[in-house]
Formats: C-alpha cells, structure tokens, sequence
C-alpha cells in the first residue's frame, strides 16, 4: 500500500483568491462535457469510413488509419499524461487538450483530402488522450471520499453513453450530410467548451517542478503503440506494413524496458509514468478486474455486430439501434451505482455485477442463426448493467487508494489499461472466432454456419475468463483512504 503522503504531497494551505463558488461548481460539469463531445468523436469514425473511402477514393486499408492512427496516438500520449498533470496545473492542461481538439476538429471540417484528415485526426487524438485522465485527476482532488462514488459515476455514464450514441449519430449525420459535418457539428460545441473552460476551470493542484525523460516517452511509443496496433492489427483494424506479432513483440520487449526505467527513476520523482501505484493492493486487484472487463466490452462490441450482420444478415442501421440500448442502459445506472458505492463500498456492487456479466457471456454462446432480435437487446442491455455495477466501484477504489502525489499516475494508469485491454480484447475475440470459421469452412461447413461457431466459441472464451474475473471480485476490499490535507486551490 502506498504511505501517508508526505507535506509535499499535500495542496498548500494558502492560496490566492480563487473563481466564485458558482464558477467552482461548474468545474467538473464543464470537464465533463467535454470529455463526452472528444469520446463521441472517438467513435463516430467506424461508421463513416464507407462513405470516406468512396468520397476520397481512398482503399479500405488506407481509410482504417483513421481509426489506426488516432488509436495509436491515444496509446502513446496517456501514459505521458501522468508528468503534465503533475508539472502543470489543471486550468493549463485543460486548454491545453480542448485546443488542441478544437484545432484537430477544424482540420478535419475543411479537410480537403485524406492526408489533412489524418492529420486532423492525429491533433484531435493528442486533446483527447490527455481529457479523461485530467477529469479524474480533478475530482480526486475537488470531491470529499465520501461523495467521489457518484462523482466517478457521471464519468461511467461519459465512458457508456458516448460510444453508444456515436455510431448512432454518426449513420443519422450520414444520412442527410456531407461526412465533414460529424466535425463541423462537433466544432461549435469544441470551441464553446473551451471559451467556458478558460474562464471558470480552476487549478486544483499543486504542480511539482520536474525534468521529463526522453528516453521514457520513445520506449513508452514503441510499447504502448506496438501492443495497440499489433492487437488491432489482430482484431482487423490494422492496414500497416508491420506483422501484428512483430509489433506486439516489439511493444512486449518496449514494455519491459520502460517499466524497467521507471522504476530507476521513481525514487527520484523522475518517472514518467509512476508504477508505485501498484503498492496499492487495491490498486493492482482493481485495476485488474478493469481490463478484464474492457476486453469483455470492446470484444462483445467488435462480435455482435459481426453476428447480426454476418450471421442474421441485418444492416448497419439495426446493428447500431440493437447496441444502443445497453450503452444507454450503463449510462442511467451510472449514478445509482455512484450513490451505492459511496453508501456500502465496492463489493455488493461488484460481485453481482460480475456475476451478471459471466451469465450474460455463458447466454451469448447460445447465440445461432435463428437467435431473435429482442434476445440480443436483452442479452446486451444485460452486460452492460453488469459492466456498469463494476466500472464505477473499481475506478473509484482503485484511485481512492493512492496518495494525492499519484493521483495523476494513477489516471493515466486507468487510461493506458483501457486502451491496450480494449485493443487486446477485440484482437483476442476475433483471431479466435476467425480460426474457428475458417476451420469450420476448411471442413466444409457453409459460410453462415462456419461464423456463427467461430462466434460461439469467441464467447465461450469469454464467458471462461469472466468466470476467473468473478474470483478475484472477492478479494476487493474498500481500502482506508490516504490521511491528506484538504486541498485549496493554487491560483496563478
């Protein structure tokens, strides 16, 4: 477990006067909003690269960069995050994401050709990598322990609704406009995020002068971006000239190597991304279960519509409304579970929740060629309750756990494990339903048929490891928050 934070840790007692209490109120929803509008954007593209690749008469391999690039530079700007948190103020950072997002939505609004969208892309992804870890490192550091439960829920409901509804809207977008109006929609809303977000967000934090080391940001590229693209190479949104198992040999031996340099340099405070935060127990245990449901997530994501399109043939349109409801679901459970944590900690929420996820996954292989539309609604809306019941209780506890110096790390710890489990979930399910049909093929077995086992046994794989995450929901415990001082606000 981590220590009692030393007064360094601490915020200090005195500051200058700071923004109204109304301007103060409106910190957290305004980082909320914003988090949304760049996670919508995160998701709106897989619906749209048809009609790209037809507009810029552009290959489908090429067009998947879209998605690859922006991807990959999520994976190597999260783990950096953990310094700028630490060696700027939030109200710096803050500006520092939304504009470079707005900039990257602009980009992509006028884009006149596909180099200037993946440009666009690329500046949008660096905002965006950089928001999520900044909205819990915020309210860390702004909500008393007893309240952070329903906090962390309003964050579950951005992390559900958003990649729910962006496949939705992106196809209703497409439908009566050009594709640059899913940027030129979002632009307006960017920009006024931003003008809000400099006049009221506060600093909350107390930055630590400290030197960044290089050679940490180039290993952590080639680790975090080489697992990335190699696992979604695997799982079909590859299009690079790199083998996915090179790249994820690449990214394994990368790993190692920066693990190996941060822990030289976190004695120091000179660690880029700061691994003690896996002294915590609660941590560690948590943070574990959170991958394991980001690969169950994102690979459920990745399958179904594969299954209803595939396999019972129906369009795109009734994949992205069967999937909606469930990630509508999570995101009005959001704050019950917030409320319930805060009131009877992880584990009732937790072990149940877990519980439904492993029956929902054990249901799914059940699924065949005459499985019916309302049984995979309810199946899904099913999995995403019980995703819904962990994600808030793992996240709130995991980060409760550390000290307010690691609050930082901690966030782009969450965010680095999301990024790789969900690339390494969808990889996983894919390469395994993709075996299995082709084996099933190979043996003469019709294409229809082949895909649905091959789907089947992508589920039983699943719905096996949910039962090894169900075990260690046991050993989740609330743990004692870390004595600290209460935080005031460092105006500059």
């Amino acid at each position: 477990m981590t220590g009692t934070p030393t007064p360094s840790d601490r915020a200090p007692d005195t500051a200058a006067p700071g923004p109204s209490p109304r301007a103060d109120r409106l910190v957290i929803p305004l980082l909320l909003v914003s988090a949304f509008v760049v996670i919508l954007n995160e998701t709106i593209m897989g619906v749209a690269l048809p009609a790209l690749n037809a507009d810029l008469g552009i290959s489908v391999s090429t067009g998947q960069w879209l998605t690859s690039a922006f991807m990959l530079v999520m994976a190597v700007v999260i783990p950096a995050t953990g310094y700028l948190l630490q060696r700027f103020h939030v109200r710096q950072v803050f500006i520092a994401a939304m504009s470079l997002f707005t900039l990257g939505t602009l980009l992509c609004f006028v884009a006149p050709g596909f180099a200037f969208l993946l440009m666009g892309r690329v500046v949008q992804a660096v905002g965006t990598a950089i928001m999520m870890p900044l909205l819990m490192t915020t309210i860390l550091n702004t909500v008393p322990a007893d309240r952070r439960g329903r906090t962390m829920g309003n964050i579950s409901i951005v992390m559900s609704v958003a990649p729910a509804v962006g496949p939705t809207l992106a196809g209703l977008i497409l439908s009566v406009l050009d594709w640059r109006w899913m940027f030129g929609l979002v632009l307006p809303i960017a920009i006024l995020g931003l003008v809000l977000g400099a006049l009221f967000i506060r600093n909350v934090t107390d930055p630590r002068p400290s030197s960044i080391d290089m050679f940490s940001v180039l290993v952590s590229a080639f680790a975090f971006g080489g697992l990335v693209y190699g696992f979604s190479s695997l799982g079909g949104h590859g299009g690079g000239p790199i083998p996915p198992q090179a790249a994820i040999g690449i990214g394994a031996v990368a790993l190692a190597v920066f693990v190996w340099r941060q822990i030289r340099l976190q004695n120091d405070d000179r660690a880029l991304l700061d691994l003690r935060v896996f002294r915590s127990a609660q941590f560690s245990i948590s943070i574990g279960l959170v991958a394991v449901s980001f690969m169950a997530l994102f690979g459920t994501l990745i399958l179904l519509p594969l299954y209803m399109q595939n396999v019972l043939l129906h369009d795109t349109l009734t994949t992205g409304l069967t999937l909606l409801p469930g990630g509508l679901a999570m995101g009005l459970i959001a704050p019950v579970v917030g409320r319930l944590y805060d009131r009877f900690g992880p584990r009732p929420l937790i072990i149940p929740g877990s519980a439904l996820v492993s029956v929902t996954l054990w249901t799914m292989t059940t699924f065949g060629t005459q499985t019916q539309l309302g049984f995979i609604v309810a199946t899904h809306i099913m999995l995403t309750v019980g995703l819904g019941f962990m994600f808030t209780p793992l996240l709130t506890g995991a980060l409760g756990s550390l000290t307010p110096r690691l609050y930082s790390h901690g966030s782009a710890v969450v965010g680095t494990v999301q990024q790789v489990a969900g690339a390494a979930g969808t990889a996983a399910f894919v390469a395994v339903m993709s075996a299995s049909s082709a084996s099933s093929m190979a043996g003469g077995m019709p294409e229809i048929d082949a895909m649905a086992g091959g789907i089947h046994i992508a589920f039983l794989l699943g719905a096996s490891i949910s039962v090894l995450a169900f075990a260690a929901t046991f050993f989740v415990r609330r743990a004692p928050e870390p004595e600290q001082a209460p935080a005031a606000p460092a105006v500059h």
